[in-house]
């Protein structure tokens, strides 16, 4: 089974009164994993792309918090585009997927919540070596 099979899409509750909107995210519920780390970006240069990594153990779920984007993601053989446009939608990634992120909106804010905390050993950032690791570790 290739792991692009196990990227899911969902929406966070979303509680709605005249005031706004509120989504929240629960460890264990929500998200599937115990959070180790938050990151967003923001103030994307239009043109950008962004990602171009995939990880060896690290689980993600993005947030497209604000704006609009697309997530490019593939397994070295198949690949899926995501279009993000809702604040309540996240997107499960698990590792031995490779991220790529582009069409940014201005204003665009994505959160990510993680299940690892920062590792620089755990990102393969060169495709060829991704696409290596995918067909050892999962036979795509």
């Amino acid at each position: 089974m290739s792991p692009l099979d196990n990227v899911k899409t969902f929406e966070f509750p979303k509680v709605s009164d005249p005031r706004g909107n509120l989504s929240f995210i629960e460890e264990a519920v929500n998200v599937p994993f115990a959070i180790k780390r938050v990151f967003y970006t923001y103030d994307i240069p239009g043109g950008v792309t962004r990602g171009g990594h995939g990880h060896k153990s690290n689980q993600e779920v993005l947030i497209c918090i604000t704006g609009s984007m697309d997530l490019i993601l593939t397994d070295g053989t198949r690949e899926r585009t995501i279009h993000f446009n809702r604040s309540n939608m996240g997107v499960l990634i698990p590792p031995g997927v490779w991220i790529s992120m582009q069409n940014f909106a201005s204003g665009t804010v994505l959160l990510a919540v993680n299940s690892e905390y920062y590792d620089e050993n755990e990102y393969i950032r060169d495709y060829a070596e991704f696409q290596q690791y995918v067909k050892e570790r999962y036979g795509c």
